[in-house]
């Protein structure tokens, strides 16, 4: 991965770098430029001297007088300091300021003199070994207008050009140095004046990242980074107010999903919950979290539930139907399904909402029962009723004795008939009272309603010699609605005396323990199996269906007892062993 670096190292360099080349181009431009200025200069002022001696010179040429000329040349060259060398067209050096001519070699193949040889004027700059010294050499042609006669050269030394050169450009230099420390503090400056907000505007989007929207970029002079600053800020504002809008809206649903007695869970197109609710997941036994973003084949090992997800994600249409969940008891779940779309109406997967009818099914059934039940012990009594008093229409009995007992028969059937409507009213008044909650309870001592209970059943109980006993202390009292209370305690005793054999014995007791008050009516009869005690206290259940109607009995006494026990807070409960008798216990808040 390259390796990153910061935006002030990278303008920096480049700004320090532009200004140096610029620095270094113009030194050596300028020194370059200089050294030819000076140069120039003195090949020009060379030159002049070298025409200001030409008529000098020319006069001892024709005819040649070299002492002369020799002379001259030493006496110019003193005063002007400047070596003057005058050389025949032959190369031979007639005439030196500085040396001896006789001594000199032969001129005539220097490149100034051959150009002056040529007719123009020749310029060089070479190490003079006669004088141990660079110097720049200017050869002027001298002519008597038809040929060349000689060549008068004039020279300086360079060496001091050189010197005085070298000292401007160490000044230039030591200038171009204070430049460019100079543009290295300024490009510093406009560099971190460049970096630094764009170093502030990756702060702030690193505090918007960790979701900090409060948090405003500064602003600053550089109009465009300014502009910049100011539209993040506002991004960061409606982020914010989006952001909040979103939370809001997505509390607002959990809120919703949370409180929902529906389980809602949410599937994508490859079975996998993405969204589940409190109430889906209490179904399941589970915590949403431990569900979220994990297929439901790993989840939730329903086959029926796995199979109605495949179809409803198959389908466009809405699915429903039930499945069956076997923990603590059998539940029946209710399940509905609806696509999930997106912006373009592509699903994406499927929301499928759980009820518990386990309640409502069972009720469904119980009321189909119900209804079954009432219409066989109704029509039971009916078809007696309809036979018997059809055979005495028809006057197919004429013995008054058999007659009297077909009237007997149907006053009994009738009486049952009327029995069981009484029944079926108290009962359906019973629930009624307690969903409207208009049965008053007050505080009533229990001793009292024991007694008026066992003394309506003590008629019933002397046919057949059954001792009736009762233990209750004083003190014990309870929100009753005495009344109740005590069709539901007579209820209980008139089973016991109908089950019990003759001089046997009823033990009913009412005792405090705990917070409850406890009612028990203990009889010493034939007893229940286990296998009838769930639904005892269902209407029209009977142990012995024949027995039952043989003994009077509608059905419904129990599940009286059961509702009674219901409006009061409370609750029933039995314990029966066949052949030793059982034991209904009625428990209630006390006072």
């Amino acid at each position: 991965m390259k390796k990153k670096r910061r935006l002030l190292w990278q303008l920096y360099p480049s700004y320090l770098l532009i200004t140096l080349i610029s620095l270094v181009a113009v030194t050596i431009y300028a020194t370059g430029s200089l050294r030819e200025f000076y140069l120039d200069r003195i090949a020009g002022d060379l030159r002049a001297r070298a025409y200001l001696l030409e008529k000098q010179i020319l006069q001892f040429l024709g005819p040649l007088d070299t002492n002369i000329v020799d002379a001259l040349c030493k006496e110019l060259g003193k005063s002007s300091t400047t070596r003057i060398t005058v050389i025949l067209p032959s190369g031979t050096v007639i005439a030196d300021s500085h040396d001896d001519p006789n001594r000199m070699d032969s001129h005539g193949l220097r490149p100034e003199v051959i150009q002056a040889k040529k007719g123009n004027v020749g310029k060089s700059i070479r190490f003079s070994t006669t004088l141990q010294q660079r110097m720049m050499y200017v050869a002027v042609p001298l002519s008597d207008h038809k040929r060349i006669v000689a060549v008068i050269r004039t020279s300086l030394p360079v060496t001091a050009i050189d010197e005085k050169l070298k000292s401007i450009e160490t000044q230039i230099a030591f200038g171009g140095l204070l430049i460019a420390l100079v543009a290295a503090g300024i490009s510093l400056y406009v560099s971190r004046r460049i970096s630094r907000p764009i170093e502030k505007m990756k702060e702030g989007a690193e505090h918007f990242a960790r979701g900090d929207f409060l948090h405003r970029l500064p602003e600053t002079d550089l109009e465009e980074i300014g502009g910049l600053a100011d539209a993040m800020n506002q991004m960061a504002a409606q982020l914010d107010d989006r952001i909040k809008t979103i939370i809001n809206q997505r509390n607002e649903l959990e809120a919703v999903l949370s409180s929902m007695e529906e389980g809602v869970i949410a599937f994508d197109m490859d079975e996998q919950i993405i969204s589940i609710n409190q109430a889906a997941a209490r179904i399941f036994e589970s915590m949403p979290k431990d569900m979220l973003n994990r297929s439901i084949q790993e989840v939730i090992r329903n086959p029926e539930l796995q199979q109605f997800v495949t179809q409803a994600l198959s389908s466009t249409d809405n699915l429903e139907g039930d499945i069956t969940l076997y923990r603590e008891g059998e539940r029946i779940i209710y399940l509905h399904s609806t696509s999930l779309r997106d912006s373009n109406s592509d699903q994406i997967g499927v929301l499928v909402v759980l009820n518990d009818v386990t309640r409502v099914r069972r009720l469904e059934n119980i009321r189909r029962d119900f209804a079954a039940n009432v219409s066989h012990e109704i029509k039971t009594p009916l078809t007696a009723i309809k036979g018997f008093v059809e055979t005495l229409l028809y006057g197919s009995v004429k013995n008054p004795e058999e007659i009297e007992r077909f009237h007997s028969i149907i006053e009994k059937h009738v009486n049952r008939l009327t029995a069981i409507l009484e029944d079926l009213i108290s009962l359906s008044r019973i629930e009624q009272d307690d969903e409207k909650k208009a049965i008053k309870l007050w505080k009533n001592p229990i001793k009292n309603v024991l007694q008026t209970a066992i003394g309506s059943c003590r008629e019933q109980a002397d046919l057949k010699e059954i001792t009736i006993d009762y233990v209750c202390e004083e003190n014990i009292s309870a929100l009753i609605d005495p009344p109740l209370l005590e069709r539901a305690l007579v209820n209980l005793l008139d089973n016991a005396i109908k089950y019990s054999e003759a001089e046997s014995t009823i033990h009913v007791e009412a005792k405090q323990k705990n917070d409850e008050i406890i009612l028990s009516v203990k009889d010493q009869g034939c007893g229940i199996g286990k296998e009838h005690l769930p639904r005892l206290f269902e209407r029209f259940y009977r142990v012995d269906k024949a027995r039952s109607r043989k003994l009077g009995g509608t059905g419904l006494g129990l599940a009286i007892v059961k509702h009674i026990a219901q409006a009061h807070e409370g609750r029933i409960h039995v314990e029966s062993t066949p052949g030793k008798g059982s034991t209904f216990e009625i428990y209630l808040p006390s006072a």
